[in-house]
């Protein structure tokens, strides 16, 4: 398919990957060589960014539990509600995150330029002009941080700038929703106080604190304690698919009224209206979603979280190397060039200046 000549230079910064997890799981122990060469089986890669024009993006460190659910694997058939994975031993949390932010570390010293870990928006800025694919590392699900959050101050040094407080299970910090479908994500109590100790020092180091997978109770403890702009790096519209890991228009105008952004989730079971992972989706459903959440939160309150290498995306993307066909559905439903560039990159980069240059 032939890319719309007015949109196919746009590039793409993406608010969420698991590809760092994907490369730790990789039974064949040369991840990171097959990482540059083409031979890596993922969303990302190198060649997959180049052919995609995917820019940059949070690159999530998850530790993963022993009996979590696999987005890219078989789900029920809806209704559906899984039960919360079990608690994550903190000292386990921490060997992820260290294998994770070292593999990270590696592709960068590997890359010969063509990655770089980013701790600041001139960092992206650079990295995208020298044509080298933008890193920041971002955790998902904190359970790696102690309650004393010395953990945090050493993570924060070593380029940590975005942390989502949970996953989909409950930690020392609050509580994850279940992947239930239909369901509101108003599951369960807020934030503890160690939860709000992590809040405020987050605000304070300048650190985004990712609302993607709270209970609607912990979103809004965050928004009461932050003063930063509200992120949902990986979420969708709870008025177009039910899911308990959506948003509701309620908790959009809240990210709005923050100047906060939420960024459009490419999983299935989150797009479909009939809650299914199903490979077999349409680009018109992301549209729907695009619609709405423009609609509730502004046109400069929309991004991309696309969720590559967790979870199973629709087949006409495929892999970051896709990325272009939803820009051209874009164009296609009606979205003007300024509009499509806000969506693809630039609402990103303002939303980080506005956190991290506070």
């Amino acid at each position: 398919m032939t890319v719309i000549a007015s949109i196919a230079d746009i590039p793409v910064f993406d608010g969420h990957n698991d590809t760092l997890l994907r490369l730790m799981d990789d039974p064949t122990g040369d991840a990171i060589e097959r990482f540059f060469d083409g031979g890596a089986t993922g969303h990302i890669d190198s060649a997959l960014a180049r052919q995609g024009n995917l820019a940059g993006g949070l690159f999530a460190m998850f530790p993963p539990s022993h009996d979590s659910v696999s987005l890219s694997a078989s789900m029920p058939e809806p209704p559906y509600q899984l039960p919360l994975p079990t608690p994550l031993d903190r000292h386990e949390a921490m060997d992820a995150m260290i294998r994770m932010s070292a593999i990270l570390f590696r592709l960068e010293a590997r890359s010969g330029g063509r990655l770089r870990v980013c701790r600041s928006v001139a960092d992206i800025e650079a990295a995208t002009a020298a044509g080298a694919l933008a890193a920041v590392l971002h955790i998902e699900g904190a359970e790696a941080i102690d309650a004393d959050l010395e953990a945090l101050d050493l993570l924060h040094a070593a380029g940590l700038r975005s942390l989502g407080p949970v996953w989909s299970r409950p930690n020392i910090f609050g509580h994850g929703v279940p992947m239930a479908f239909p369901t509101s994500p108003d599951i369960g109590p807020g934030l503890t106080e160690a939860g709000k100790r992590l809040v405020k020092r987050c605000d304070e180091l300048r650190i985004i604190v990712d609302l993607s997978h709270l209970n609607e109770k912990g979103f809004d403890d965050v928004a009461a304690l932050s003063g930063a702009p509200l992120v949902a790096t990986h979420c969708n519209a709870h008025a177009v698919t039910p899911h308990s890991r959506n948003l509701t228009d309620r908790q959009l105008q809240v990210i709005r009224e923050s100047g906060g952004i939420v960024g459009l989730n490419f999983a299935t079971a989150f797009l479909r209206p009939d809650g299914r992972m199903d490979a077999d989706t349409g680009l018109d459903v992301m549209i729907r979603h695009l619609d709405h959440l423009l609609a509730e939160l502004g046109e400069d309150g929309v991004g991309l979280g696309s969720d590559f290498d967790g979870a199973t995306i629709p087949a006409a993307i495929g892999s970051a190397a896709g990325l272009p066909k939803l820009l051209q559905a874009m164009a296609e439903a009606g979205y003007g060039r300024d509009l499509i560039e806000k969506i693809a990159w630039r609402n990103w980069h303002a939303l980080l200046r506005r956190s991290w240059e506070r």
